[in-house]
């Protein structure tokens, strides 16, 4: 009894001390320390228990986790653990989205949205603490999961794992854990440029103004002392600009004179009493110029950073050298003022900006499969054919080098494993180096990809900062399940300035306005755009403010589109409005080109064994006149092997409550056409063509690690499964272009896949295939078959005129 009583009183002592030990450090904390320029240092530090606990346990030693890194939100970064006195992070080998849901529970958030790998929010240093960690998704802490053990790692930084959390906290979550973004003051998450001048703050994108950094719940200044070109260079990139401009400080200095001089000699409006009357204040305050504000500002002790030092190579203005302000300082940027900045806008961008000269970006540089503007798996020409680029080394670097080429900022992400969908014909670049002043990618060091080095699921992506434009503000969804689809509503203005959201007629909506309006949302892809809603009218809207859009589907905005000038439709009832249903991923259907080329010839096929492709319009119209069913037909056959490198798998858009039985051939017939084949003369013109329907949309093949989804037999779900393709052989009925009637000559084989654009896909530029064709009337050959969207525009030039195709004339 007496030995447990000792213990009892030797643990609640242990206890008592370890809370008192850290109340007493921060009561004696000393007073000159808050002079000091703050560190990046956590709020609590463990300290060491003052004796050994004879039997710890798990509840009161918590392992201590924090995100640090940048750019990021308070909600991800770079995961580090406290362990053994010294911080260190863990290695992305093995690392899943149950080790994500793991680490964001520690750090009091609900779970995981996502996780990121080869240190996308910067290489840590010191330590790297765990590797190969495994966990089941239900432990309460990392240190539970299967690993290799601490400090057992075979990694580099490069590696380092990092964890996107839900924003949602834990409700009552109470734990020691430390957050880095919640308790780090000196830290720059976000810029903004406020314009001085009144008439800039009603054009967007607004590219020049003071800057100012979000500083706890409010904006604060960087006083302009020693600021540099390359500041503003990063500065810029964080914006969505790719290129600076100077300011003219003289312009500034001179406002800033000004408005001393208006402030020390003020001009006060007196009532007949001897008092400003209160409506003198107002019309004083509103109409204060913009000297005076810039005066006024820069009385206000707003400085929160005092010295940037950035090289200008940095991605975010976090990584540059900073400088704040230190606490109880009473200097206002003596001797200086707010820095401003003033940037260039691409050429996406330039229209509202009233620049008369047109900025450049690179024409052998582009993004393919994104759905939003400056996002996009990274193609690179060269030798006047398009190629991708492999992900190994891929970094914020060299994306940011991509973005600035093409008129966005800085990357926001760099972005691995095809994750904008799969690209086709050659890899060209491996391992980019980018330093980041680089003005192309192409200035970058790099390997050249060799056979066994990377696959297209290898493909590396990107996505840019953009200038904030407002889109979004003007546009929204009504009556939907989710917030991706519903009735799309504008934002119209009469002639007294009043605005109402008004409704969109839905008569010519397709998929390529639905494309604009989901990309003017920022909700990724249309998945349909429908011409009936039978949605909830929940905001009462009634009135049509559009009718007749047409788009391109590259618009950024649907007012960028064609409309009528007056609105006139048909059937004006709500449930007659534009609708659409986005989505984050789409298909993305290609035709091997070297296929169709390898496996051309001729049959002549006897009519008597045609009954079943006329039934289905599968021959030319003279066949109508035929000797049925004597006589043949000449056919022009190939095979097509249409493969899904998108993100989404390709559905037919008919429900199978609609598909349409061809007992002919024994197949249901989901889409009224899939597939176009034309043969064109030198001017565009037809000289014969077909038409397939989608008698049976399946899975011929797969890649390796990828399961069939869809089979036609005993009435089967019908598509394609992303990473598998559907083979039409050269032998199936309707696989062919009836060219009975057509003379020897040059000629161009057109092939187009979902032509009426009737199934959503990611890009529809590479839904067409060309050949040059050769015929003398006996035999056939194609030659330069190609994706539409594979060769450079001089080299399109040069298939288009291809030796006697103009003259179409046998050479």
């Amino acid at each position: 009894m007496m030995e447990k009583s000792r213990r009892r009183e030797k643990l609640a002592f242990s206890l008592l001390f370890g809370l008192w030990l850290p109340c007493c450090l921060a009561q004696t904390t000393p007073s000159n320390a808050a002079t000091r320029t703050p560190t990046r240092i956590p709020t609590r530090i463990p300290t060491p228990s003052p004796s050994p606990s004879p039997s710890p346990q798990p509840q009161t030693e918590r392992l201590m986790v924090r995100l640090t890194g940048y750019p990021r939100k308070h909600n991800e970064g770079r995961v580090e653990l406290f362990h053994k006195g010294e911080w260190g992070t863990i290695c992305d080998d093995d690392f899943s989205i149950a080790n994500a849901n793991v680490l964001c529970r520690q750090l009091g958030f609900v779970s995981a949205t996502g996780w990121t790998h080869s240190a996308k929010y910067g290489k840590g240093q010191g330590k790297i603490w765990l590797d190969n960690v495994q966990c089941n998704g239900g432990e309460k802490s990392v240190e539970s999961c299967k690993s290799r053990g601490w400090g057992n790692s075979d990694c580099t930084h490069d590696e380092d794992a990092g964890v996107v959390c839900k924003d949602e906290r834990i409700p009552g979550f109470v734990d020691s854990n430390v957050i880095d973004a919640q308790v780090d003051d000196n830290k720059i998450e976000e810029v903004r440029l406020r314009p001085v001048v009144a008439t800039a703050r009603k054009k967007l994108p607004i590219m020049e103004g003071v800057l100012e950094v979000k500083y706890k719940d409010g904006w604060a200044q960087i006083c302009d002392l020693g600021w540099t070109i390359k500041n503003t260079h990063v500065v810029c990139g964080m914006l969505g600009f790719p290129h600076e401009r100077k300011v003219n400080k003289n312009f500034y200095k001179r406002l800033k004179k000004r408005a001393a001089e208006k402030v020390s000699r003020p001009k006060v409006n007196v009532s007949a009493g001897g008092r400003q009357t209160s409506k003198a204040k107002a019309n004083s305050k509103s109409k204060q110029s913009p000297a005076k504000r810039l005066y006024l500002e820069r009385q206000k002790n707003h400085f929160h950073v005092h010295s940037v030092a950035c090289t200008g190579t940095e991605i975010h203005l976090a990584a540059c050298p900073l400088e704040f302000s230190k606490r109880n300082a009473t200097s206002t940027c003596e001797g200086g003022m707010a820095a401003v900045v003033s940037c260039m806008p691409g050429p996406l961008f330039i229209q509202s900006s009233g620049l008369k000269k047109k900025p450049k970006i690179s024409n052998n540089v582009r993004l393919k499969g994104g759905a939003r503007v400056g996002e996009g798996r990274v193609e690179v020409l060269k030798d006047n054919e398009w190629g991708t680029v492999c992900d190994d080394r891929w970094n914020l670097q060299s994306a940011s080098v991509v973005c600035r080429e093409l008129g966005f900022g800085t990357a926001k992400e760099a972005l691995t494993g095809a994750r904008m969908g799969q690209g086709i014909g050659p890899i060209y670049m491996n391992e980019v180096k980018c330093l980041g002043q680089e003005k192309s990618i192409w200035n970058c060091p790099f390997k050249n990809i060799t056979s066994d080095d990377c696959q297209h699921m290898e493909d590396a992506a990107v996505r840019c900062n953009l200038p904030y434009m407002g889109l979004e503000n003007s546009i929204r969804l009504t009556g939907g399940r989710t917030r991706y689809e519903g009735r799309v509503e504008l934002l119209s203005s009469d002639s007294n300035g009043t605005q109402s959201w008004g409704l969109i007629c839905g008569e010519t909506w397709n998929t390529r306005e639905a494309t604009v309006a989901c990309r003017q949302l920022g909700l990724g892809y249309a998945n349909q755009g429908l011409q009936e809603t039978w949605y909830w009218d929940t905001s009462n809207v009634t009135d049509m403010v559009m009718s007749g859009v047409k788009c391109t589907g590259n618009e950024m905005s649907l007012s960028h589109c064609q409309h009528h000038k007056t609105v006139s439709c048909q059937k004006a009832a709500a449930k007659f409005a534009a609708g659409v249903i986005c989505s984050d991923t789409a298909s993305d259907l290609v035709l091997d080109a070297l296929q169709v080329q390898q496996t051309v010839y001729i049959e002549d096929r006897p009519l008597h064994m045609l009954y079943c492709a006329a039934e289905e319009d599968c021959l030319s119209k003279s066949a109508a006149q035929a000797n049925w069913p004597y006589g043949h037909r000449r056919l022009l056959r190939f095979s097509s092997q249409i493969h899904n490198i998108g993100r989404a798998d390709f559905k037919p858009k008919a429900g199978r409550h609609s598909w349409v039985w061809h007992a002919c051939h024994g197949h249901y017939h989901s889409m009224d056409i899939f597939t176009h084949y034309d043969l064109m003369n030198a001017n565009g013109t037809k000289v014969a063509e077909g038409h397939k329907a989608s008698f049976c949309l399946e899975d011929t093949d797969c890649h390796e690690g990828v399961s069939k989804r869809y089979e036609c037999a005993n009435f089967g779900n019908q598509g394609i499964t992303v990473g598998c393709w559907d083979l039409y052989r050269h032998d199936i009925d309707c696989q062919w272009i009836d060219i009975t009637d057509v003379k020897p000559g040059n000629y161009i084989l057109q092939i187009v896949i979902n032509p009426n654009h009737e199934v959503a896909e990611s890009d529809f530029t590479n839904n067409c295939m060309k050949c040059n064709c050769k015929y003398d009337g006996h035999r056939i050959w194609l030659h330069n078959c190609h994706i539409g969207d594979a060769f450079s525009e001089e080299a399109e030039r040069r298939f288009e005129k291809y030796p006697g195709q103009l003259n179409n004339q046998i050479p």
